[in-house]
């Protein structure tokens, strides 16, 4: 006998234990390929205004879904006021931080280790905010594992790639993946994609335009190249791995899923390495090593 929920909080039988159980490794290969695709749309188009297009773009398209499915919506202001927050903190905060990183000439690879410390910073917070015990060697690993992060951006400084702008505003995307993940665990536990993510890209939207108003030309060359980085960012990433997050979320700790961040930059460095040519030096291997290591401390068991 098999049963299933759209809203994924049931699911039993072979296809959907075999589907949960892949959820995982799919998520860390999808999510990888955002910080390339990112890589691979700036040169046309400036930070702010890309995401703004991409998300009125996912804006429309999942409204429209929710709309014809019958998606449930918020009860109340205050559980809509819940999701938007969520939505700016893992929507504008963190991808507009990745993505103006990027353009202010990060490689991609060192983005998505920065922002791969993640999961040491949740495990750091899930004890106060969501009351998740932090034991002493996982406080070793968060120490282990921003060393390693300090020795990797220092070596690509060294060498010239990226600026000090550039890799602050790679820690904010990271402040804004940390802090959405926790508040989304706490106060959005019954969000439906649907809906809950028409909502917030719809708000993220809203919230970036200011910006690109006040600090960007606005332009765009439509190429193959930047329609494609489009496409693959609103259908792949902005409906596929972000609803895939969030329902990691919804089933598991905040310190467990955040644990799969880990396994990203190294998938994301090998993407880059044969897309774009990008290289790390034994140096800031070493200090990927030890941050990897790091994270392993803090989620993994004993």
């Amino acid at each position: 006998m098999t049963s299933s929920r759209t809203n994924g909080t049931v699911a039993t039988g072979p296809v959907a234990t075999l589907a949960l159980a892949a959820m995982p490794a799919v998520f860390v290969l999808l999510w990888s390929t955002g910080f390339i695709g990112a890589k691979l749309g700036l040169p046309y188009a400036e930070p702010i205004t890309f995401l703004i297009i991409r998300f009125a773009s996912v804006t429309v398209l999942l409204a429209l879904f929710a709309a014809l499915t019958r998606a449930p919506w918020p009860k109340s202001w205050a559980e809509a006021g819940h999701i938007a927050l969520a939505g700016l903190l893992l929507q504008a905060v963190y991808l507009g931080g990745v993505f103006a990183s990027i353009y202010h000439g990060v490689p991609a690879g060192i983005s998505a280790l920065i922002v791969g410390i993640q999961p040491l910073l949740v495990a750091a917070a899930a004890g106060p905010f969501l009351g998740e015990q932090v034991t002493a060697r996982q406080w070793a690993g968060l120490v282990l594992g921003l060393g390693g992060v300090v020795l990797v951006v220092w070596t690509k400084l060294d060498l010239g790639a990226g600026s000090a702008l550039g890799y602050g505003l790679s820690v904010l995307g990271l402040l804004g993946i940390t802090l959405g993940t926790l508040y989304q665990k706490r106060f959005c536990p019954r969000l439906d994609l649907r809906s809950g993510n028409a909502i917030q890209y719809a708000v993220t939207t809203l919230a970036l335009a200011p910006f690109a108003l006040a600090f960007e030309t606005r332009q765009v060359i439509w190429s193959g190249e930047f329609l494609f980085a489009l496409g693959w960012l609103c259908i792949v990433l902005s409906l596929g791995a972000i609803s895939l997050l969030f329902v990691l979320i919804r089933r598991g700790a905040a310190a467990q899923v955040s644990s799969l961040f880990f396994l990203v930059p190294p998938c994301t460095a090998v993407v880059a390495y044969f897309l774009f040519g990008e290289t790390l030096s034994l140096l800031a291997l070493f200090g990927m090593g030890v941050t990897m290591l790091g994270v392993a401390l803090v989620n993994l068991k004993r």
